[in-house]
Parts: C-alpha cells; sequence; structure tokens
C-alpha cells in the first residue's frame, strides 16, 4: 500500500471480525514498532502482546473503551520509563504498528489506560515502567478497502478541521 494512501485512510477499527490474525502479521507489526526511531535511540519501551483472550479481557478492565479490547484478536501495550520523550516515541511506534497493520489488511485503535495501578498489577510491570497506550488490532467486522479510494477522496471525508485552521506557513 502506498504509504501516503496509508495515512490518509487510516481509521480507527473497533470491531473486528472473529478470525486470527496470522502470525507472520503479527511479527510485521511488532518489528515495526521496534525499528521506530526514539529519541537517542534510547528506545525506553516494552511492546507487551497481548494474546490470550483471558489477558486481554483483563487489561480491558483498565482502560477507557474496554470492548475494544474485548472485541480484538491482539493486543499490544507499549509501556515506558523515562519521561516525556518516552511518551513522544511510544507514540510514534504504536503509530508504526497501527500503519503496518493496515497494510495487511488489519485494522486497529489505540486506547488509553484509565486504571494504572490495576494494569500495572495485571501485567507485572517492572519498577519505574508505565503504560503509554494500549492498541487493539483485528480484521475489520465491516467494509474497509482503504485502496477503493483516492489519497484526497480519503482527506475529503475525513472530520478533521480545516487546514487553514491547523497549518500555518511562516
Amino acid at each position: 500500500m502506498d504509504a501516503y494512501l496509508a495515512v490518509v485512510a487510516k481509521r480507527e477499527v473497533r470491531t473486528y471480525a472473529d478470525r486470527p490474525i496470522p502470525d507472520e502479521v503479527v511479527e510485521r507489526l511488532l518489528e515495526a514498532g521496534r525499528v521506530t526511531g526514539s529519541s537517542m535511540n534510547r528506545q525506553a519501551w516494552r511492546f507487551l502482546a497481548l494474546e490470550s483472550r483471558e489477558i486481554r479481557d483483563g487489561v480491558a478492565e483498565a482502560v477507557y473503551a474496554p470492548d475494544n479490547l474485548r472485541g480484538a484478536a491482539l493486543a499490544v501495550a507499549i509501556v515506558v520509563t523515562g519521561g516525556a520523550t518516552a511518551d513522544f516515541d511510544a507514540g510514534r511506534a504504536a503509530q508504526n504498528m497501527m500503519l503496518a497493520a493496515l497494510n495487511d489488511g488489519v485494522g486497529s485503535c489505540p486506547n488509553g489506560v484509565a486504571d494504572h495501578d490495576r494494569f500495572a498489577a495485571l501485567l507485572a510491570l517492572e519498577e519505574g515502567e508505565r503504560p503509554a497506550i494500549v492498541i487493539s488490532f483485528g480484521f475489520p467486522a465491516g467494509d474497509y478497502r482503504p485502496e477503493e479510494r483516492s489519497p484526497q477522496e480519503w482527506i475529503r471525508r475525513a472530520r478533521r478541521k480545516p487546514a487553514t485552521e491547523v497549518i500555518s506557513r511562516l
């Protein structure tokens, strides 16, 4: 898939088909996160692939939108150590994983952690680690085919502020 099309067509997928994600696709999306650049190459993160339904259901109770995780074939929790640059880097890694998944027809949705203590206990986080984000992954339950529209059409359909409100050329 064209990278620009992937960026402008990326939509959050919150309902998933009851279909497993092939191991090679899971490996690709995890590698896309792992090789993401990070501030001073610190790589102050760990990626926790929540493949077990039981673990995902438990973690679902600690996030803002639990149904996203309950219906997913896979979830990946990104935990970080350190300051604000670690959170920024986690966001970069998350976006790379979601775009890699999209390339293979897998939908995704980021989710914030509402109950940090419960999350940390469920996943036995190490001292100094904290959750940055949890991403659900799965094949979309609905009809979502990014290649069927041009980038311009995806941009036109996006409910985003106009470019004139968010872009300044100085």
